[in-house]
């Protein structure tokens, strides 16, 4: 399957050709995942090119929207010339989620002129070292202090600490910290190159949880979840004003 990426108008489409099945059905999904990430207006995926011989595979654009749909909520559109094929996405139910158009234009039209809310980011390609988790408190400590929310720093920065702690013991990647704010909530996320999805551990004699670093994200943050990518994953948290420290 070739889905390759172009950029316009502030929406990313995607062109999908070849065969969606269950071998490639993860791998459409995150790549359409990963261009949500990088926070378009809108990911347009056009679907013309592309086989599905088991009308069940079209859920993979709604398995993508769920996986996005709280962070970072990019809007996903589909794009299919063919009458008989947005029937059939329809009866899949999957635009309930992922509304279909029959042109380009008719999808882009959807976006209207609103702006898209702005938001401040910063990212870091940090090294798979220990030195990392201290990498990650100051660079926390800067941006934050640079957009003037100093009093999220001590939160972003105990969550920051124990995502990358987090991707030093369980992969041997090189963590990337991300981080963004749009004047009310601060995200902060990292990726590294592991497929496999962070998950909170309970410790089997007890039944409860451990406190692992995923334990701390999940009691001080407002949110966190998993998002797959063709790379690896992203382990992002949301932290809102009721969060400070």
């Amino acid at each position: 399957m070739s889905a390759p990426l172009y950029g316009g108008g502030g929406e990313y489409t995607l062109v999908c050709t070849g065969v969606l099945d269950s071998l490639s059905y993860r791998t459409l999904r995150d790549r359409v995942v990963k261009a949500a990430l990088d926070e378009p207006r809108v990911v347009i995926v056009d679907v013309n090119e592309l086989r599905v011989p088991e009308a069940s595979a079209w859920s993979v654009f709604t398995s993508a929207r769920w996986h996005v749909s709280t962070w970072p909520d990019v809007p996903i559109l589909l794009v299919c010339a063919d009458d008989a094929v947005r029937a059939v996405i329809r009866g899949r139910g999957v635009t309930r989620y992922v509304p279909v158009f029959p042109t380009l234009k008719d999808a882009t039209q959807t976006m209207g002129s609103e702006r898209p809310r702005r938001r401040r980011r910063a990212r870091a390609d940090l090294p798979p070292h220990v030195s990392s988790i201290i990498d990650a408190q100051r660079l926390v400590d800067g941006w934050l202090s640079g957009w003037s929310c100093p009093a999220m720093v001590p939160v972003t920065a105990a969550i920051a600490t124990a995502l990358v702690e987090n991707v030093l013991r369980h992969t041997d990647s090189s963590p990337t910290l991300r981080v963004e704010y749009d004047g009310q909530v601060v995200t902060v996320a990292v990726e590294d190159a592991s497929p496999a999805l962070a998950q909170r551990k309970e410790d089997a004699a007890h039944g409860a949880d451990q406190v692992s670093g995923l334990a701390v994200v999940a009691a001080l943050a407002r949110v966190w979840g998993n998002l797959p990518n063709p790379a690896g994953k992203t382990v992002w948290a949301a932290v809102g004003p009721e969060n400070v420290l």
